[in-house]
């Protein structure tokens, strides 16, 4: 599968993933305060472990940082 992450292109392994998996392989480390957007719509955290992920959809992450 082949997906727009954050503008940069990326191949897994898969051909189904949930956001929840994608973040899984992505960034295991760091999972709060995170958003995630697909095609302009921001994914409910709630719905992570079930929005399923199309080849064709543009992913965007976003991370929170502390600053003033």
């Amino acid at each position: 599968m082949e997906l727009k992450i954050n503008n940069q292109t990326k191949q897994f392994a898969t051909d189904s993933l949930t956001v929840q998996a994608l973040l899984d392989l992505e960034i295991p480390e760091k999972q709060n305060g995170i958003a995630i957007a697909i095609n302009n719509t921001v994914i409910p955290k709630l719905d992570w472990n079930s929005h399923p992920i199309k080849e064709t959809d543009d992913i965007l992450i976003i991370s929170a940082t502390q600053g003033g």
